[in-house]
């Protein structure tokens, strides 16, 4: 069939059946992809609402012959989230909690609820004493659906188990679009009046005892051996002594014998006194020999890491990402909690006591404090993203899977099991495996269940890289067969095992499972390619046939080096959007930055992971590279990056989405008209000087009835509150005193921004500096070429921060301050990519925020003059949160004395020109609900509220005066907060700053 007609004719039918249904070429990309190996493009992609919706979608694919596929957050990496037909993407509005029955321990949730969310609402519903137990590290964005299809586990599955142990009954759709029951004891119609499916209920039912009367003996002794064999149908709860239990003999059915619309789960005590106990051991070996010992004290958790992902971590957001890991090369992290012993502190002295005596611990630590405490799981919780693009100490060879000071690792054999206690002899046998094969595995998981999640080295863009991933995968088989192991734990088979599944059963279970398929779908319409007449596990894979050709690029990304057979290396801008492996932590509504259009839209269009797919299929499927870089698809989706680089530091991969974006408008835009805007906005530093000139008349017009013309002609959305411009007698006392030194310690750098109309954030950045005993030289007459290089005019960008570096380049290491945050990224960060010098990168390598620098001075003994408030609200700006790290400011401010710090941890929603731009109003204030909005509210007006970005300080003050639900508050920047200036005169309030000082804290 041809995908452009029928699916659009098909798009048309469900439509008419009252569906959301899309084929525009965009969507199907995004749909293309999950988080595998795998490429598969649908013809459809349906966003159900109810499950009426989902039945009519199976019932319509049914008469006509069409493949259905079940999706929920995308982030499996067997390949069993992706079809050609039509996917069903039930995250999008089966979301939702249906009820909670506390007394009851039992839950009812849609397909589509993540599974953070379910069990965030299950807390809240009964106090905190109740959860939902299965957690794996992708709960942030994995949904309840995708958990069962996939018979999921998580971090704590030593105690808990996995998913199949929480299933009280599923509510299905069949493949002919019946709706079905199934219980802990059989199977029934959800609708008792529904003639057609009771009676379809009482055939599968049949068929199903049938199936296991004929097998009994291959399902006593193949399955359930051991807690993580995953791998194939779970046929064994049918048998007798297990009650013919339907409804957990489909979970880990990955989509191919029904589809799971909801759910009702057995809920778990939630443990209040969880202490984290960190191992650091020689290898993973020592490791994994240690776990029986560990499972005496009945921890909740026993998870590993291997050195490679903590080197990763640390190079990408600093030492403190790592803080309170013990000496060692690989790592296991132990919960004990109050089901584990009365005293978990006792508890845990006992087994340190314990496995010194073992003789392979080399160190061993509590780790007490909550922040080091969350920053340390989140260093396992994004082992698959950090372990796909691996820092290494040595340039590493392109023909190794090298790209510079990185490499790259894969799934395809990330989820092996054995017994806990086969778990080190595996490791070692795996380990040579690997040195056999050439290739290098990066090793994390759930030690204390047995199942290893290892990243390996294939090298999958070449036809020799794929047939030794042929190779070792079909020798990893026999070697986890030959430990009494399970090929998939947690992730499912899909396309990446199935097909080696004979190596672990035998021909008559192999067989049993082809049967249980055929009786639930005898079209074989559902989830096709995966458990059952499989699709090859090394076809339709993402990183095939991709052309290599040579993307030119003004962001320097990397070199290209040499390949195979002298041939040119990989682009940079194909191994940079290749970097999103689709974990899909950019889809998480909770933690971090990172993605704030997502968040306000929930499409996956707007997540980080939306565009990376998109940018993807360009650079595979573009004619050539100038109408690929002229491609709508990829315009579009870039269209609400809001550029806040919040992706480049939450991304476990380390995505720089605005990097990408600001080099794809460069591209698209050349040789036309661009938006508005982009002359306007883009262009704002050039003409701030004239401006300041003129701000009596410009602040007249912007505050009167022209100023909607005004706006309009700019591109600028009328609705949002325009600056005030600074006098030039306000520029004046704000620039007194301040001018260049060459014997100064300290540069003071004033952007362009700041001069125009925050000048007094400039003297009291300067007054601060002074009162530690700098000597402050001034620099205001460069740029940072930030609103060039965020609307993606990257010629001029780099002409101005050539100027800039070479002004600044002046043959010192004096500290560069920058006080406005988002400048100083694009020093510290821009400049260096743009412009390919020594002097660039002298001067990238000096530039600090103004809080880092606080920091440095704080360290050097200084006292600030002005006692910071107890209590302070910080908006995170985005630009200093991936730049200077996430810890930045809140660190500064507690060190300053500040006891609690409220933290707005999320995007503005401004963020430079795009909350101005026309067209990006909407979602900017969508996005400013997702922090600071709350924060404003909650906090109110008696507590200060730190913006030290300019945009931040322009959603604070269009908030306040269009909110009448946020009280008169003004955000003030750090340095105004710590001027000394503020207690020269404690009577006159020169700035919102000195207001606090007055009133006590607050303004």
């Amino acid at each position: 069939m041809d995908p452009a007609p029928n699916g659009t004719r098909i798009s048309a039918d469900l439509q008419a059946l009252g569906l959301s249904a899309d084929t525009s070429t965009r969507r199907l990309t995004e749909y293309s992809y999950d988080a595998s190996n795998y490429r598969l493009s649908p013809l459809v992609v349906v966003f159900p609402r109810t499950d009426e919706d989902v039945a009519a979608v199976a019932a319509y694919c049914h008469r006509n012959g069409l493949t259905v596929t079940a999706r929920g957050g995308g982030t499996g990496m067997g390949g069993n989230a992706i079809g050609n037909g039509v996917v069903l993407d039930f995250s999008r509005h089966m979301d939702k909690v249906l009820e909670i029955d506390a007394e009851g321990r039992t839950a009812v949730a849609q397909s589509g609820i993540v599974l953070t969310t379910l069990q965030r609402e299950v807390r809240g519903a009964t106090g905190g004493t109740l959860t939902f137990a299965p957690d794996p590290s992708s709960q942030s964005r994995a949904t309840l659906g995708g958990a069962i299809g996939n018979d999921a586990c998580g971090n704590h599955s030593v105690r808990y188990g996995r998913t199949t142990d929480h299933i009280e009954s599923l509510d299905l759709v069949t493949a002919e679009g019946l709706r079905l029951t199934a219980l802990r004891d059989g199977l029934v119609a959800t609708d008792p009046a529904d003639g057609a499916a009771a009676a379809r209920a009482e055939e599968l039912t049949a068929a199903m005892r049938r199936l296991t009367s004929a097998n009994m003996g291959a399902l006593r002794t193949e399955m359930e051996q051991i807690p993580r064999q995953v791998s194939g149908y779970h046929l064994g709860k049918l048998l007798p002594e297990n009650g013919f239990d339907v409804a957990r003999a489909l979970v880990g059915t990955e989509g191919t014998c029904a589809i799971v619309v909801s759910a009702k789960v057995r809920l778990v005590t939630a443990p209040t006194r969880a202490l984290l106990l960190c191992l650091g051991y020689r290898n993973v070996v020592d490791a994994a020999r240690d776990v029986p010992t560990l499972l005496e004290f009945a921890p909740s958790a026993i998870e590993g890491i291997d050195e490679r992902i903590v080197q990763t971590m640390r190079a990408r957001r600093g030492d403190d990402s790592v803080a309170g890991l013990p000496e060692g090369n690989a790592w296991l992290y132990i919960d004990l909690d109050e089901e584990s012993a009365e005293d978990p502190a006792l508890a845990a002295a006992q087994l340190l006591e314990k496995l010194y005596a073992n003789g392979r611990l080399v160190d061993g630590r509590t780790v007490p404090d909550p922040a080091q405490r969350i920053s340390l799981w989140r260093v396992r919780e994004d082992g698959a993203g950090l372990s796909s693009r691996l820092v290494s100490s040595e340039e590493v060879n392109p023909e190794d899977g090298g790209h510079g000071g990185t490499y790259e690792s894969w799934p395809g054999w990330e989820d092996s099991a054995v017994a806990p206690e086969n778990l080190a002899d595996y490791l070692e046998g795996f380990t040579e495996l690997l040195d056999h094969h050439g290739l290098t595995g990066v090793m994390y998981g759930h030690f204390g269940a047995g199942c290893m999640h290892v990243r390996i080295t294939f090298d999958l863009r070449s036809a020799e890289g794929r047939a030794v991933m042929r190779r070792f995968c079909t020798d990893a088989a026999a070697l986890v067969v030959k430990h009494g192991g399970s090929l998939s734990g947690e992730h499912g088979d899909g396309r990446a095992r199935s097909e080696l599944l004979p190596i672990m059963y035998s021909p008559q279970m192999i067989s049993a499972f082809g049967d249980f398929k055929k009786i639930w779908d005898p079209a074989g319409i559902l989830n096709p390619g995966s458990i059952v007449d499989p699709d090859p596990l090394d076809e339709n894979l993402v990183l095939a046939d991709v052309p290599n050709r040579q993307w030119q690029t003004s962001f320097d990304l990397g070199t290209p080096g040499i390949g195979v057979n002298g041939q040119p290396g990989l682009d940079p801008f194909i191994h940079a959007v290749q970097g999103c492996i689709g974990v899909g932590r950019c889809r998480s509504d909770a933690g971090g930055v990172m993605c704030p259009s997502y968040r306000a839209t929930r499409d996956e269009k707007d997540s980080t992971r939306g565009r990376a797919r998109v940018l993807q299929e360009m650079v595979r499927t573009a004619r050539d590279i100038k109408s690929g870089w002229r491609d709508e698809d990829s315009r579009e989706a870039l269209d609400l990056c809001l550029s806040c680089k919040a992706c480049s530091t939450d991304c476990p991969v380390g995505v720089d989405m605005a990097t990408y974006k600001s080099e794809f408008f460069s591209n698209y835009y050349r040789g036309r008209v661009r938006p508005l805007s982009h002359y306007s906005l883009g262009w704002m530093p050039a003409w701030l000087s004239v401006a300041g000139t003129l701000a009596p008349l410009i602040n007249k017009t912007l505050s009167s009835r022209l100023s909607t013309l005004a706006a309009k002609a700019g591109g600028i959305d009328p609705r949002r509150t325009m600056p005030a411009f600074a006098r030039r007698k306000q520029v004046r006392a704000g620039m007194a005193g301040l001018r260049a030194d060459p014997s100064a310690d300290t540069v003071l750098f004033v952007d362009s921004f700041t001069k125009a109309f925050r000048p007094h954030v400039a003297a009291a950045t300067a007054n601060v500096l002074g009162s530690a005993g700098r000597t402050v030289s001034c620099e205001a007459d460069q740029c940072c070429g930030l609103t060039w290089i965020s609307t993606g005019q990257l010629g001029h960008a780099r002409k101005v921060l050539a100027r800039t570096a070479a002004a600044l380049d002046d043959g010192t290491d004096r500290p560069i301050v920058v006080p406005e945050p988002s400048c100083a990224a694009a020093l510290r960060k821009d400049l260096p990519e743009l412009v390919h010098t020594d002097a660039a990168r002298r001067v990238a390598a000096r530039v600090r925020s103004f809080a880092v620098e606080v920091g440095h001075l704080l360290d050097d003994g200084w006292e600030p003059p002005v006692p910071l408030p107890a209590e302070v609200t910080v908006q995170t700006h985005c630009h200093e949160y991936a730049s200077f790290g996430p810890t930045t400011q809140p660190a500064v401010l507690k060190r300053l004395g500040a006891t609690t710090v409220h933290q707005a941890d999320g995007c503005c929603g401004v963020a430079g020109n795009f909350g101005f731009e026309k067209g990006h109003y909407d979602v900017s204030m969508d996005v400013s609900e997702q922090a600071l909005a709350p924060a404003l509210r909650k906090h109110g007006s008696d507590t200060p509220v730190l913006t030290d970005g300019f945009s931040c300080a322009m959603a604070v003050q269009h908030l306040t005066a269009t909110d009448n639900t946020i009280p008169d508050v003004q955000s003030v920047h750090l340095a105004e907060l710590l001027d000394p200036a503020l207690l020269i005169s404690q009577t006159t309030a020169q700035t919102p700053a000195a207001q606090v000082a007055e009133q006590g804290g607050s303004i």
